[in-house]
């Protein structure tokens, strides 16, 4: 099978994000901060939301972000609002689509558009707990380990390729927000790496395995 890279080779220069979100924006936060101190070879280059309230839409704005408000109420249907987000995506020359909390599936039409340039991270150990409420799954399940999952996104929820995956023990007496905040500390680290292999020019899909490749000396 022919291995496909994700980015084709380390141009030296920051890879360009676009970041979809829809509430808070914690991961939002971690990735504008180390962008800032030089921890992460890349530049926000626009957040785009679904919902107007969103408080990623500030965390944007506040480091100088473009932030941008779209309705789906004011298209006719999942893929005209998509078409209208990922033309403004293409005007701002974004090479890699981070969702960030954003809660809208996404139809084949942009998973195409965007084939292997859309990171997303999730608050489980794919492909166990799939979809909404994972933390809650997990402990219902009564699992003893839980955690979280960067992979790319695919036609399917949560069902892409995995990039990374980290193990959260979980502790006698977690609630779904004890596990939740444990959790989501880990994905602040998680998804910083995930997106710096990315930028460097590390990852390689062969099928569904993502390979992260040595660093050169």
């Amino acid at each position: 099978m022919t291995a496909t890279a994700t980015r084709p080779e380390d141009s030296g220069r920051p890879l360009v994000l676009g970041v979809l979100a829809s509430g808070r924006g914690s991961n939002l936060q971690a990735i504008l901060d180390a962008v800032e101190v030089g921890r992460l070879r890349a530049r926000v280059a626009l957040v785009v939301s679904d919902r107007r309230g969103a408080y990623a839409l500030e965390r944007a704005r506040r480091h100088g972000v473009p932030a941008v408000h779209l309705s789906p109420r004011d298209y006719p249907d999942r893929e005209a609002w998509e078409r209208a987000v990922a033309e403004r995506l293409d005007d701002h020359g974004v090479e890699l689509v981070v969702l960030a909390g954003f809660m809208r599936l996404l139809t084949p039409w942009f998973v195409r558009r965007y084939r292997n340039r859309v990171m997303n991270i999730h608050p489980a150990l794919l492909p166990a707990f799939p979809g909404v409420d994972a933390q809650r799954q997990a402990l219902e399940y009564g699992v003893k380990v839980s955690g979280c999952t960067v992979h790319f996104v695919d036609e399917g929820v949560d069902t892409g390729p995995i990039i990374l995956q980290a193990a959260v023990p979980v502790a006698e007496g977690d609630t779904v927000e004890t596990l939740s905040a444990r959790i989501l500390e880990r994905e602040h680290r998680l998804y910083l790496e995930a997106i710096q292999l990315y930028a460097l020019g590390r990852l390689r899909l062969e099928g569904r395995r993502v390979r992260i490749l040595e660093e050169e000396t």
